[in-house]
């Protein structure tokens, strides 16, 4: 077992006992999902094994932070990040481009690097994908029972407003998914429209 299956067992583990169970969107299934898309975008982007490595272990801990708190939670990734990798063999370096990568998903996301490029793509890639829809309802749940949302109609404007402004940072996710995404947005904002207009 090489060092990244040995931290991808230690936490999809830890992430299945820690994270609160309220958190609909942010889950391991949300991490795995992201997972999929990096691995996907670093072969389209040509990306280097030992850079995808790293990416890989960025992606596990991206939200991992969701286990303590929620703002601030890349913060925290990083932080455990930094504790947890040492004794599977990565060094401060390593540990620095991870954390990079976590940070770079901040919103607003700010990415310098490829890495860094690939997984803010890979961790909203589902706006461009068939389960848009599915997936946006677990965050309108999420973001609900937390308070942050009233109604439909309010999640709805609010997607409107982040389709609208969000871009694709990398070229393999601009040709994959820019085209559906612009379908979705018309379509969140069909459902507004008729919302306003049953007020």
């Amino acid at each position: 077992m090489n060092r990244y299956d040995k931290v991808f067992s230690f936490m999809t583990e830890k992430l299945e006992a820690e994270m609160p169970a309220r958190l609909s969107y942010h889950s391991l299934n949300h991490i795995l999902d992201v997972l999929g898309a990096a691995i996907n975008l670093a072969e389209l982007e040509k990306l280097s094994e030992a850079d995808t490595e790293l990416l890989k272990i960025a992606v596990l801990f991206h939200d991992a932070g969701f286990i303590k708190t929620i703002r601030g939670h890349e913060e925290v990734g990083c932080n455990m990040a930094n504790e947890i990798l040492p004794p599977f063999g990565f060094n401060k370096q390593e540990i620095e481009i991870i954390s990079g990568m976590i940070m770079a998903t901040k919103y607003p996301p700010a990415p310098k690097t490829l890495s860094e490029k690939i997984i803010c793509d890979a961790d909203l890639d589902y706006l461009g994908r068939d389960d848009f829809f599915e997936i946006g309802n677990k965050l309108f749940n999420e973001l609900r029972s937390q308070g942050s949302l009233s109604s439909e109609n309010e999640w709805n404007s609010l997607q409107v407003n982040f389709l609208t402004t969000h871009r694709y940072f990398t070229e393999a996710s601009k040709q994959l998914r820019e085209e559906k995404k612009k379908i979705h947005l018309r379509e969140v904002k069909k459902l507004v429209m008729a919302s306003n207009e049953d007020l």
